[in-house]
C-alpha cells in the first residue's frame, strides 16, 4: 500500500516536472527509506545512453532480498499501468513489472559499496530515472551520479539535451537578437522623440535590455549543457538576469498601471504597497526556481518548492492587475465629473486595452504554455518555448507601441489643472509622512 501511494505521488511529480535538461547530476541520498525516488526525466532517441555511477552505498540491513531495491527507467504512460498492476495485486514491487526497464538491482552489488553501468536505450521515448526500495525496513545512503544523453552523427557526439529540446540554444539566441534589435529601435525612438520622453521610457529600455541579456545567458547555458552536460557558470548569470528581468517587468506593469511618470510624478500609498508586495515575492519566486532547477525531483522538498513557485507567481500576476483596475476606476469617475470627458475617455479606453492584454499575457504564458508542455509530444517540446517567447515578444511590442513617447498620445495629455493637482497631492503626502 505504501508503494502504491508513492507511485501516485510520483505521477503528481511527473505532472509538475518542468522537463528540464538532464545535465550531469550528482545527488546525495542519506538514510532514506522512501519506496520511490524519481530522478531526472529525459527524451531519448534511438541512440540513447544512461551512465549511472552509484558510490558510498550504505544499507541499514545487509541481510535482505536486494532484488527489490534498484534503479529503472519508466515512461509516464507506463507508470499508470504499473500502478494498476500494484492495485490488482499482480506484483508486490515495481521492479517486478515487465513494463519498466531495469538498469540494475542491488543484489548485483556482491558486497561492494559502488556500482557503475552504461545502459543503452534504443526505444525512443521520454523516460524517468527512478530508484525503487520495496523493503520498508531498509534505509539507504548513497551518492548517485547520472548522465543521460543521445549520440549524434557518425562521430557519436554526445547531446545532453533531451530530444525535443536540442534546438533550444538556437531558439534562445535568435530571440535574444530580436530583443537587442528592439532595444536599438527603442533608443532611436527615444532620441527622435526626446522632447516627449518620460522617465518610464528609460525604464522600458532597461526591461528590454535585461530580457535580451537573460535570453543570451540562457542560450549559452543550454549550449554548454548540450555539449558538455554542465552549464560552466552560465546558469549563475542566467539566474541573476532572470531575477532582474522578473522584478523589472512586474514593476513596469505596476508603474504603467498607476500612470507613474505619465499621468503623475508620484505613487500613492496603496500603489507603493503593491510594489512592496511584488518585489519580495519575485525574490522568493527566483529562490524557488533555483532550488527546483538545481535539486531535481529526487529532493524531499522539491515538490514543496515547486508549489511555492507556482503560488508566488500567481500572486504576483494578480497583484499587478490592481493598479490598472484602480486607474480604470479613477478615469471612469473623472470622465463623468469633469469637463474633459473626451480625453479621459481615450485614456480609459487605453487602460482597458492594456488590462485585457496583461490578462491575456499572464493566462497564455502561465496556463496555455504549460498545457502545450503537457500535451505536446516530447519530440516537439521546443514549440511550447517558442509559443511562450512569441507571446512575451508580442506583449513587449504592444506595450512599447501604445505607450511610446508621442505628443498626441492620449495617455500623455495632462493639462495645467492635473499638474497642479498632482503637485498638491505630492506635497500633502510629504507633509503627512513628516
Amino acid at each position: 500500500m505504501g508503494v502504491s501511494k508513492s507511485l501516485v505521488f510520483c505521477v503528481l511529480v511527473f505532472q509538475l516536472l518542468s522537463l528540464s535538461s538532464a545535465e550531469i547530476r550528482f545527488n546525495e541520498i542519506r538514510n532514506d527509506n522512501r519506496p520511490i525516488i524519481p530522478f531526472d526525466e529525459f527524451g531519448f532517441t534511438h541512440r540513447g545512453r544512461l551512465e549511472l555511477n552509484v558510490s558510498k552505498i550504505s544499507l541499514s540491513n545487509p541481510d535482505l532480498d536486494f532484488s527489490k531495491v534498484g534503479f529503472f527507467l519508466c515512461t509516464h504512460d507506463s507508470w499508470l499501468h504499473v500502478l494498476q498492476q500494484l492495485e490488482d495485486g499482480e506484483i508486490t514491487c515495481v521492479l517486478q513489472s515487465d513494463l519498466i526497464k531495469q538498469v540494475f538491482t542491488f543484489n548485483n552489488l556482491n558486497g561492494k559499496s559502488e556500482y557503475s553501468t552504461i545502459y543503452s536505450e534504443n526505444d525512443a521515448d521520454q523516460y524517468t530515472l527512478v530508484f525503487a526500495n520495496c523493503l520498508q525496513q531498509l534505509k539507504v545512503s548513497m551518492d548517485v551520479r547520472s548522465a543521460m544523453y543521445n549520440l549524434e552523427g557518425r562521430s557519436n557526439n554526445r547531446d545532453y539535451l533531451s530530444a525535443g529540446k536540442t534546438i533550444l540554444p538556437r531558439i534562445y539566441f535568435l530571440f535574444s537578437l530580436i530583443y537587442f534589435i528592439l532595444a536599438g529601435l527603442w533608443i532611436h525612438v527615444l532620441y527622435r522623440k526626446r522632447l516627449t520622453v518620460f522617465r518610464i521610457h528609460f525604464f522600458m529600455l532597461a526591461v528590454v535590455v535585461l530580457k535580451a541579456v537573460n535570453l543570451l545567458c540562457e542560450a549559452e547555458d543550454k549550449s554548454y549543457i548540450k555539449r558538455t552536460g554542465s552549464a560552466h557558470g552560465w546558469d549563475v548569470l542566467f539566474y541573476m538576469f532572470s531575477f532582474l528581468k522578473g522584478i523589472t517587468l512586474f514593476t513596469l506593469i505596476v508603474l504603467i498601471g498607476t500612470g507613474w511618470s505619465f499621468l503623475k510624478p508620484y505613487l500613492q500609498d496603496k500603489e507603493k504597497k503593491v510594489l512592496m508586495i511584488v518585489i519580495p515575492l519575485q525574490v522568493v519566486a527566483n529562490i524557488a526556481q533555483v532550488v527546483i532547477d538545481e535539486t531535481g525531483p529526487y529532493g524531499q522538498d522539491w515538490i514543496t518548492w515547486k508549489q511555492v513557485f507556482l503560488l508566488v507567481d500567481v500572486v504576483c500576476c494578480c497583484a499587478v492587475l490592481f493598479p490598472i483596475v484602480w486607474s480604470i476606476k479613477n478615469l471612469r469617475e473623472a470622465a463623468r465629473t469633469d469637463g474633459k470627458a473626451a480625453v479621459n475617455l481615450m485614456k480609459l479606453t487605453l487602460f482597458r486595452q492594456y488590462y485585457i492584454v496583461v490578462i491575456c499575457y499572464i493566462y497564455f504564458t502561465r496556463v496555455v504554455v504549460y498545457g502545450l508542455e503537457t500535451i505536446t509530444s516530447y519530440k516537439y517540446l521546443w514549440t511550447s518555448v517558442v509559443a511562450g517567447e512569441l507571446a512575451t515578444l508580442a506583449f513587449y511590442v504592444f506595450t512599447g507601441y501604445k505607450f511610446k513617447p508621442e505628443a498626441h498620445n492620449p495617455y500623455f495629455v495632462i493639462d495645467d489643472e492635473e499638474e497642479e493637482a498632482a503637485a498638491e497631492a505630492l506635497k500633502l503626502e510629504e507633509e503627512f509622512e513628516l
